[in-house]
């Protein structure tokens, strides 16, 4: 069942592999398609902007994966059509995680699917954002109560999760971030010790402070800050590492220099945990569940940042993500500039 469709939609396509995301993605018309058994079909109104577009658009991910291919990992809209054998219905609003999202309209195996009481954008950062923290902090980083645990680019999209979930479980959040602005959006998050590295710098911060080092670290800079994190463990710490921010502008992958890793870690005790979202699917379910009940009795927000203070005005439409100007401003001038406060979304309609 369907209601009445257009026959054409915009979408983002890969056409070359690079980390200049306005220049290797094109914006083309499709053919709207059609749900089969067990699959929905999605009108997406909004759409998440991820640092891990540019390792999809680079071929950092799956180095097997050659353009064309779609871009776009996170929508969030109404189901328009339904196939056989799924219980979803025509209107229900929806959040997905899956390939191709940078799309007017997307099909979406109904697996995939997860309903929502309402077509609200503050819950598609639950989707990757959240779950990356939730499952990340639980599964890989094991934080217990009493940790003290280092989150870097704290008011980013996942930080911000990241902050609340640990202070949830009884920890001791240690969070950095670029701006005034963002100290006090960290405070407000329940983070006992912001650092503005524009203004204090990190590894002396660390030094005085926890002279003893961090229990667990959540890192997603990479490079100098991975340094920095991993000389300030304490004995038994965990340093996690979800994403390498730092490096994924430029087509070479790769922290610097690590030499000293295999002899601090030993000295330590210490451990170097990596954590993919995608190897965690079985845990999606419980912990969207989790994560939309603690919204739902306030003991966590979710901030987005729709671009409502840029010079330009908001991120609307598929151009705003895609097109040269949309694109760099998105991907470069604005997330990579540590200007965001929260989740990048885009409003498609």
């Amino acid at each position: 069942m369907a209601s009445q469709l257009p026959k054409t939609m915009g979408k983002i396509i890969v056409t070359q592999l690079g980390s200049n995301f306005s220049k290797v993605t094109k914006l083309i018309d499709a053919p709207v398609p059609q749900p089969g058994p067990g699959e929905v079909l999605v009108r997406n109104k909004y759409v998440g902007i991820n640092a891990s577009d540019v390792n999809f658009t680079s071929g950092r991910y799956d180095a097997s994966t050659r353009p064309p291919f779609d871009a776009g990992f996170e929508g969030l809209g109404n189901i328009t059509a339904v196939g056989q054998d799924t219980s979803f219905k025509v209107g229900q609003p929806v959040v997905y995680l899956c390939m191709g999202a940078f799309s007017e309209y997307k099909i979406v195996p109904a697996t995939q699917v997860v309903p929502l009481p309402a077509v609200d954008p503050k819950f598609l950062p639950f989707m990757l954002s959240g779950l990356t923290a939730a499952i990340s902090l639980d599964k890989v980083a094991e934080i217990k109560k009493g940790d003290k645990v280092l989150i870097t680019a704290a008011a980013g999209g996942t930080g911000q999760f990241a902050v609340q979930w640990c202070k949830n479980a009884g920890c001791e959040v240690i969070g950095t971030c670029s701006t005034d602005d963002k100290v006090q959006f960290l405070k407000d998050l329940g983070c006992d010790r912001p650092i503005n590295y524009k203004k204090e710098d990190l590894s002396k911060v660390l030094k005085a402070e926890y002279p003893n080092g961090v229990n667990v670290v959540y890192e997603s800079v990479g490079g100098a800050v991975f340094e920095t994190c991993l000389n300030n463990l304490a004995q038994g710490g965990r340093l996690m590492v979800i994403g390498a921010i730092s490096g994924y502008l430029t087509d070479n992958s790769g922290f610097k220099s690590t030499s000293m890793l295999p002899l601090t870690m030993l000295r330590l005790s210490a451990s170097l945990r990596g954590f993919f979202l995608m190897h965690f699917t079985s845990d999606y379910k419980e912990y969207m569940t989790k994560l939309v009940g603690l919204y739902q009795k306030e003991k966590i927000t979710s901030t987005v940042d729709m671009g409502e203070k840029t010079p330009e005005g908001p991120f609307m439409g598929l151009k705003s993500v895609s097109t040269a100007c949309g694109g760099v401003r998105v991907f470069v001038s604005y997330m990579y500039t540590s200007q965001n406060i929260g989740k990048i979304v885009v409003q498609l309609y």
